[in-house]
């Protein structure tokens, strides 16, 4: 397995193994890898001859820096999953200064409104730092396809839309969520969790297959007053938000409609570490 720190040489390894005609498949991660992450790598091996994944914690997309402080860092750890998996994989482990080089900062994009709902209300400034960091590791990467799960819909919704906007030539591939046997989403937040809180946490995925089953008969509004006042009342956990919206615009539904497709979006606090989950409601 190759490991590089530094885009040059990334970029010198990938001009001499491939031509126009070499697919290349990209899994831009943050680390601190779980199956779901492995799941999008083992895709990509199966559709491209070589495949690059990324791990880097990117600062430009935390507007806490104590979330970016206590962000799990286990590079070690990561590449013993890789190496397990396929000793094809090329990891792209870059250090901070190598990709913002000296400029530590976010591009402003305009993503056609997706960046002011949900995580955008929440974590100002969020979704400018993903599109910087993922439109910068494409021009390093230069991916024939870049494979995304589906936990973070809002994150594939938006990266799809500046995929769009900047013209850039990748294909955006976006993967079902990965669960742990008790319906909790993976996610790389989970390894700050303690045994007890994870199993506790797993009401998350159970309210919203509850929310399914209401949206049947009952309205986005009354679904979502439900939601706040008659399950996560009873639990421990803060809830940052709950909301039923469109699927491609995100906008919060008002009236449900047979033509639109709707999804369950949740936050919630598990002590100090934020969680967040979706389900499709159609």
């Amino acid at each position: 397995m190759l490991i590089f720190n530094k885009q040059f040489d990334l970029k010198a390894h990938l001009n001499s193994i491939t031509t126009k005609k070499t697919t290349l498949g990209f899994v831009p991660t943050m680390g601190a890898l779980h199956d779901g992450h492995l799941s999008l790598i083992a895709q990509s091996l199966k559709e491209n001859e070589y495949t690059i994944m990324s791990i880097f914690v990117n600062p430009t997309q935390f507007n806490n820096a104590a979330d970016l402080e206590k962000y799990p860092r286990t590079l070690e750890t990561d590449v013993e999953k890789l190496q397990a998996l396929s000793d094809k994989i090329i990891v792209y482990a870059p250090t901070v200064d190598d990709i913002y080089e000296g400029k530590t900062a976010s591009q402003a994009f305009d993503f056609d409104g997706l960046e002011n709902q949900m995580e955008g209300k929440f974590r100002p400034g969020h979704f400018d730092g993903v599109g910087t960091i993922v439109k910068r590791l494409f021009e390093i990467v230069n991916p024939t396809n870049a494979y995304f799960g589906e936990k973070d819909f809002q994150q594939l919704q938006i990266v799809k839309k500046m995929v769009e906007k900047q013209k850039l030539a990748v294909k955006i591939i976006g993967n079902p969520i990965y669960r742990e046997a008790n319906g909790l989403a993976m996610s790389s937040r989970n390894e700050r969790l303690t045994l007890d809180e994870r199993n506790k946490a797993a009401i998350i995925f159970k309210i919203l297959n509850l929310a399914k089953e209401k949206f049947k008969t009952k309205s986005a509004n009354e679904v979502k007053f439900w939601v706040e006042n008659n399950i996560l009342s009873k639990t421990d956990y803060k809830i940052d938000y709950f909301e039923i919206a469109d699927e491609s615009t995100l906008l919060t539904c008002k009236r449900k409609s047979k033509n639109k497709k709707y999804r369950a979006f949740i936050a919630v606090f598990v002590n100090e570490i934020r969680l967040i989950d979706t389900i499709s409601l159609n």
